[in-house]
């Protein structure tokens, strides 16, 4: 499992780069500004330097249970007197620049930034600058601007995958007929990627694209509009699958379908994120496909790369595993992972073996039986 390998290779390099502590200007301090970002800090009384992680919405489940936990945590290891300013910007692009800026008053030496609109975000990439803050673009590429480091997935083949899922599962089951595609934001750079590698896969498959929608926010009753739309304008029977951008769209798509009488367990759908509801959704029947994309090391690498930011450190060798071309900026020293797709067959060895959701967590009432026939324990 390639995440796997990757978690236990994170382990070295966290090592390796011998990030030493860092120290804080507080102590033991945690404060919440009017921008609505939370500054924590612990002091040894060593010198410090603060780093800003801003993350772009709530409504994708991933970064409150996933990302901000996990950052906060391997931060805490590897630099416990580093001050930690955390801000989400609720899917609004003002609210982020206000934040980073909020940040930047506040002492940030680094700014992690998850932007909301990954044009716009260029901005707040020319403000750090002329403080003197490098930001590292994490999960969304900041086009167009010349950031330190830059860490996700390839996301053109997030697309593919899920892309080729569907198809298969359709082929497999002998379904014709057309389908129905429900995009992520179009403010989002990776939802461009993966509405580019889905199509690169669905427009030669033989399955038409009967109606297809960019989905503002990612926003999972948007999705559940959309899809209600289409049910509207090709009947009950009028589709015979459904890709769905991330997880969240596709519990907006499930919903549709159970408002309008459409069967989700005979309608594949597609997901991303391997967020616990989908997981669980996965589980029942509900829907088809995830995309894990093991979040925990490309959380922990960002840590580390900020504080050897900080610190004024190279990373370790082979941290860095890629670069990215980002138009007038040039190519961008990136840290770039494999996606995997998840089916009910794997979740056992993917998602539980990781770690990543306890069978516990998954296998909660309704689903506990699915969980028994599909062997997640």
């Amino acid at each position: 499992m390639r995440s796997t390998k990757w978690v236990a290779g994170l382990a070295a390099v966290a090592l390796s780069v011998g990030l030493a502590a860092c120290g804080s200007d507080d102590d033991n301090s945690s404060s919440t500004g009017s921008s609505g970002a939370t500054t924590t800090a612990a002091s040894s009384g060593a010198k410090s330097g603060k780093i800003a992680l801003l993350l772009p919405e709530s409504k994708t489940a991933r970064y409150e249970s996933q990302d901000r936990p996990n950052f906060t945590r391997e931060l805490t290891s590897i630099c416990p007197d580093c001050g930690l300013i955390y801000s989400n910007a609720d899917q609004d692009a003002s609210k982020q620049q206000q934040q980073a800026e909020a940040a930047l008053t506040n002492g940030a030496k680094v700014l992690v930034l998850d932007p909301v609109d990954a044009a716009s975000a260029a901005a707040i990439v020319t403000r750090a600058a002329q403080s003197k803050v490098p930001v590292i673009s994490y999960d969304r590429l900041i086009t167009n601007a010349k950031v330190a480091y830059y860490i996700s997935y390839d996301n053109a083949e997030v697309g593919k995958l899920q892309g080729q899922s569907l198809v298969d599962k359709l082929k497999k089951d002998g379904s014709k007929g057309s389908i129905v595609m429900i995009n992520g934001a179009p403010t989002d750079s990776n939802a461009a990627l993966f509405k580019k590698g889905a199509h690169s896969v669905l427009d030669s498959s033989g399955y038409k694209i009967a109606k297809e929608y960019d989905t503002p926010d990612w926003s999972p009753d948007k999705a559940q509009s959309e899809m209600e739309q289409a049910i509207t304008a090709l009947g009950k029977n009028g589709f015979v699958g459904v890709y769905a951008a991330n997880d969240g769209n596709a519990g907006g798509v499930v919903a549709a379908m159970k408002s309008n009488g459409v069967d989700p367990k005979k309608i594949p759908i597609t997901g991303q994120d391997a967020e616990l509801a989908g997981i669980q959704r996965i589980v029942a029947g509900q829907q088809y496909m995830t995309i894990y994309k093991a979040i925990k090391p490309e959380a922990e690498v960002a840590a580390q790369l900020a504080v050897a930011l900080v610190q004024g450190k190279q990373p370790a060798a082979g941290t860095v595993n890629t670069q990215t071309p980002n138009g007038a900026a040039g190519n961008i020293p990136s840290v770039i992972y494999k996606p995997v797709p998840v089916t009910v067959d794997n979740i056992q060895s993917t998602i539980v073996k990781d770690g990543f959701w306890k069978a516990s967590e998954i296998c909660t009432g309704q689903y506990a039986a699915g969980c028994k026939a599909a062997g997640i324990q």
